[in-house]
């Protein structure tokens, strides 16, 4: 199709939550902008997964923060809910202690949620609203530094940095932060099992993301009708009603560069398409692996890439069940030591002999995932990424069935092996060889201190001038709400590069519903 002459020109290389919400914004402000996608379905790592009659999300399970999702849309002249069914959740999670015998099921609502841990750990209440409260202030300074870019030292000087810094909590982990609000062990891992969500150990996570578990405390968790990926399908709707073109199973081959500056890319076949920008959303290293012709970028080479921290990574199970599962929409069922099981997966890089687990059961809620009477079951399982010695390939039915025989504990799933009418299975090197996540680190570069804020890789990126970053492996992190907002990040520095900033759309529409309880 040819190209407007008088329209600035985008291409977003991949159609993950992040290139998906830069065609949003970046189509609502009038850029002509293809994106390209080697897989068949939008989504990245959390695209959808069809196995027979039973549907399921691939990677995330749930929306977080809904208000930004809503700006997003708005910013697009849309309203999220004009494209998406979204339900709160009501408990958030069953966490399950104990071999099951102590079961924890936090509520949307504060109050409850205190009354559930006085009943079961009694005079601990108080230290969850200490916790909320303190939190609550934390929130209010960090929440300013995820909006905006981080390109240099310099951004650490300015006046909301300056006020953040102490309430970050750097210099402690959050395990160490909850163990200033709770006494007993099981309401201390309630509390940070949520640093699995950026695939690191609460004993090593900076104390800053404490926040997660007050977000989702605090705004509740959300489920999209047909998964989360409905979303994906409602984003790119939005994206094609502003003219942006989407090009499924068309991988790029390399992003064309000339004096240190990109000028487009080559698709697979030879064929190149030249753009004012391009926007990475691809896995970070596999990106910088693959995209560029050798030698062209200095700071991140295959060694220097090699020598960074990632995630840990998950093996999956996708099972279509005959029944019903007596489990909540989210469940998490822990290992008798869960500080040995997390230190294997992140420190001795060594599978677990007793794991932990997390169980997705949707169809209790979401009649459109599974025939009538059936359920979509979508069990992960954390594990070390490929740095480890594991031989996954060959250990891979060994770990299927390691998976199956701790769902089988589990009262509720008792007799699951004859219940499965469909099933798919995903390890650390599916993830890296079907899905290009490299080292199969499910949720990208790790969130150490030299890798967060001017330490991660930048929006708009070091190296190449008009190449942009968006997705986990750039600032503000990985997690859905970080991942929109360096999209959010990475179009306002496109606008900033081409000298002008354009209102947003008028809104189409807008609805005022909420999400349906």
């Amino acid at each position: 199709m040819a190209q407007n002459e008088n329209r600035k020109t985008a291409v977003i290389v991949g159609a993950g939550p992040g290139g998906l919400a830069a065609a949003m914004l970046l189509g609502a402000k009038g850029y002509e902008v293809d994106v390209y996608e080697k897989q068949e379905v939008p989504g990245g790592r959390s695209g959808r997964i069809k196995l027979g009659a039973y549907t399921f999300d691939r990677g995330a399970t749930f929306v977080m923060m809904p208000e930004l999702l809503e700006e997003l849309f708005e910013q697009a002249g849309r309203s999220v809910h004009d494209y998406v069914e979204l339900h709160k959740l009501d408990p958030l999670y069953g966490l399950y202690f104990d071999r099951g015998r102590t079961v924890l099921m936090p509520s949307s609502d504060n109050e409850e949620t205190a009354k559930r841990i006085q009943a079961l750990f009694p005079g601990e209440e108080a230290g969850f609203y200490r916790f909320m409260t303190d939190e609550s202030v934390k929130y209010e300074h960090v929440e300013p530094l995820l909006r905006r870019p981080f390109g240099g030292f310099g951004d650490y000087m300015k006046s909301d940095a300056i006020k953040a810094l102490p309430h970050l909590k750097i210099t402690d982990t959050v395990y160490g932060q909850l163990s200033r609000y709770f006494k007993d062990e099981r309401l201390k891992y309630a509390f940070t099992f949520q640093s699995k969500y950026l695939g690191m150990s609460a004993w090593n996570c900076p104390g800053t993301f404490t926040i997660l578990s007050y977000m989702e405390h605090r705004y509740g968790l959300l489920h999209p009708k047909g998964g989360v990926a409905a979303l994906w399908d409602a984003m790119v709707k939005v994206a094609q009603e502003h003219g942006v073109r989407f090009h499924m199973g068309s991988p790029i081959e390399r992003i064309v560069t000339q004096n240190g500056r990109a000028t487009g890319v080559r698709l697979q076949g030879g064929e190149t398409r030249k753009a004012d920008h391009v926007v990475i959303g691809a896995d970070f290293a596999s990106a910088m692996n693959g995209l560029f012709e050798p030698g062209v970028l200095k700071k991140y080479t295959p060694k220097k890439l090699e020598a960074k921290k990632y995630s840990c990574s998950t093996a999956m199970l996708y099972l279509g069940i005959d029944g019903e599962v007596d489990l909540p929409h989210h469940s998490i069922h822990f290992a008798d030591n869960y500080e040995k099981n997390v230190r294997e997966i992140t420190e001795s890089l060594t599978l677990s002999e007793d794991p932990s687990i997390y169980v997705h059961n949707p169809s209790k809620l979401d009649p459109t995932l599974a025939p009538a009477g059936k359920s979509s079951l979508y069990v992960l399982l954390p594990v070390p990424n490929l740095k480890g010695d594991t031989d996954w390939v060959g250990r891979r039915e060994e770990l299927k069935e390691q998976m199956l025989t701790r769902l089988e504990q589990i009262e509720q799933l008792q007799d699951i092996r004859s219940r499965i009418e469909e099933e798919a299975f995903f390890t650390p090197q599916d993830w890296q060889d079907s899905l290009d996540v490299y080292r199969g680190a499910t949720f990208n570069l790790s969130h150490n201190l030299g890798q967060m804020m001017a330490f991660r890789p930048h929006n708009e990126f070091e190296e190449i001038e008009r190449v942009w970053l968006v997705g986990g492996g750039t600032h503000p992190g990985s997690g859905l709400p970080t991942i929109f907002e360096s999209a959010r990040i990475s179009v306002d520095l496109i606008e900033k590069a081409d000298g002008k900033t354009r209102k947003s759309p008028t809104p189409q529409a807008l609805g005022t519903a909420g999400a349906t309880e």
